[in-house]
């Protein structure tokens, strides 16, 4: 499957809140409309889910679907610019709704409160064009990885671990899937981070998946862009499709 064809017309409000972006080249109108029209699945309410589904709702996408059954707590706030302090306590996927509203009222966005599992992630996801991985563990990222399959949609995946972060574009069978790169979860952990880390690969995640629905630039198909925030250096290297994985062999 390829980019989203679907457009909706563009209001004056519209034209003048998104000239800046419209002047890109390839992008104009036509670029905008798509985005207006397009649906995208945001997995995940956190350290990822915050920019990159604040960077989706400010670009014009049209309707956000963002997932997420935790609630913020003081901890999280160093890097989950969704929320704070008088949201603690409240389900993130509410609080990212609130926010990305007040962002752009003009857009529609749905939160659900539901830990996403195999039984009930294909009506979760939906009719979304795109998902985008915004999980903190590789159970969900893997239940998501074949959801993506099943409904021959990319997953834009990201990961991050204290001052390093993790990105590529998935379209399998164009790409190798999740599992291919990963075939095995790493163990679960308590593990570093530093706010501006996943700011940097959800404002990334974002423009993968912008790309990907205006059909401007080129994704980051069968590649791994690895970003090290300490000596900061961003390098890419290829990644392969497995013959052999049981999801997409």
């Amino acid at each position: 499957m390829g980019q989203t064809t679907e457009q909706a017309p563009l209001t004056e409000q519209d034209v003048k809140r998104y000239h800046r972006q419209m002047m890109i080249g390839g992008w104009g109108e036509a670029g905008q409309e798509r985005l207006k029209a397009a649906h995208v699945f945001v997995a995940g309410a956190g350290g990822l889910g915050s920019p990159a589904s604040i960077y989706l709702a400010v670009a014009g996408v049209g309707h956000i679907t963002i997932c997420d059954f935790d609630s913020p707590d003081l901890s999280n706030l160093n890097r989950q610019i969704l929320h704070h302090d008088l949201r603690i306590g409240t389900n993130k996927a509410i609080s990212a709704q609130l926010t990305l509203k007040e962002l752009n009222p003009s857009i529609e966005v749905v939160g659900l409160t539901t830990r996403i599992e195999p039984e009930n992630v294909d009506e979760l996801v939906g009719d979304a064009a795109i998902i985008v991985d915004c999980m903190d563990n590789f159970p969900t990222r893997y239940v998501l990885n074949e959801c993506a399959l099943r409904k021959d949609i990319p997953f834009v995946h990201g990961s991050i671990w204290g001052m390093e972060g993790k990105l590529t574009f998935i379209q399998a069978p164009e790409t190798p899937c999740l599992q291919c790169i990963f075939p095995t979860a790493p163990p679960r952990a308590l593990f570093p981070v530093l706010g501006a880390t996943p700011g940097t690969i959800g404002c990334l995640q974002a423009m993968e998946t912008v790309k990907y629905l205006t059909s401007v630039g080129e994704n980051l198909k069968n590649r791994m862009l690895i970003w090290d925030g300490m000596d900061m250096e961003f390098l890419t290297c290829p990644v392969v499709r497995n013959p052999a994985c049981p999801v997409c062999g």
